[in-house]
């Protein structure tokens, strides 16, 4: 059995292939989410704690979290589901997918490292990976940086922490090219024009609100006026036709 195991804090991963029973039967009727300890698969992962995020089997298959089987089973998926993606809106679809327990069909299984041991394991602890992107969203970005979040009302503008200088920036290096910087553009950034739009907004949904009020007051006055005279007109009339 082949197991994939990943480093969130450094990005790395590696795949290693162990063909020892012992050490495999132990990963046996396990499930997506538990932990287990790291030592089952050898002396150089002492200390280590992995987490079963997942796995395929022989045929591709990928493991379903929720699925209490140690077998494929045909499900009806529909969006938001997980191992489905749908193409039209509403479409729902009968897929096949692996249950969660660990058997001995899986060909791959993923495992995460939850708790460092005491040694380093080449490929996946020794040497972190730079992150390539950073946050686009603007809190995202404050979080990251500890930045001023400007809830404050008695901070002036001025004095608070500029988000837009703190953008991770990556730079693009072309042969026979100038060098030059690429950032993400930021989303949910409030700024003076975004502030100013909503206030134009709100007061034309308020002169909106004025004016029909308005209207629907001159309307009442002429339709209370167009009833008054008909029937004005309608009891002059009777009172002729009771004369005649």
């Amino acid at each position: 059995m082949k197991f994939n195991i990943s480093f969130p804090e450094t990005g790395q991963q590696k795949c290693i292939d162990i063909d020892d029973e012992r050490k495999v039967r132990l990963f046996y009727d396990r499930r997506m989410g538990q932990e287990i300890d790291g030592e089952a698969l050898g002396e150089e992962f002492k200390g280590y704690i992995f987490r079963i995020s997942g796995g395929n089997d022989k045929q591709g298959f990928s493991m379903k979290q929720g699925v209490l089987e140690n077998k494929r089973v045909r499900l009806l998926l529909s969006a938001g589901h997980t191992n489905y993606r749908p193409r039209k809106k509403g479409e729902r679809k009968r897929k096949s997918v692996r249950g969660c327990i660990v058997g001995h069909d899986i060909a791959v299984l993923h495992l995460v490292v939850t708790k460092k041991g005491p040694g380093e394991l080449p490929g996946i602890t020794d040497s972190p990976i730079p992150r390539r992107l950073g946050p686009k969203r603007a809190s995202r970005i404050r979080k990251l940086f500890a930045l001023d979040k400007g809830m404050d009302k008695k901070t002036k503008a001025e004095e608070r922490d500029d988000v837009r200088k703190y953008v991770v920036k990556r730079k693009i290096t072309r042969e026979g090219k100038k060098e030059y910087f690429k950032a993400p553009k930021i989303q949910r950034l409030i700024t003076a024009e975004r502030l100013r739009r909503k206030q134009k907004e709100k007061a034309q949904k308020k002169e909106r609100w004025t004016r029909a009020k308005e209207a629907a007051k001159k309307y009442n006055i002429l339709l209370n006026n167009v009833l008054h005279e008909r029937h004005v007109a309608e009891a002059k009339a009777t009172q002729e036709t009771a004369k005649a």
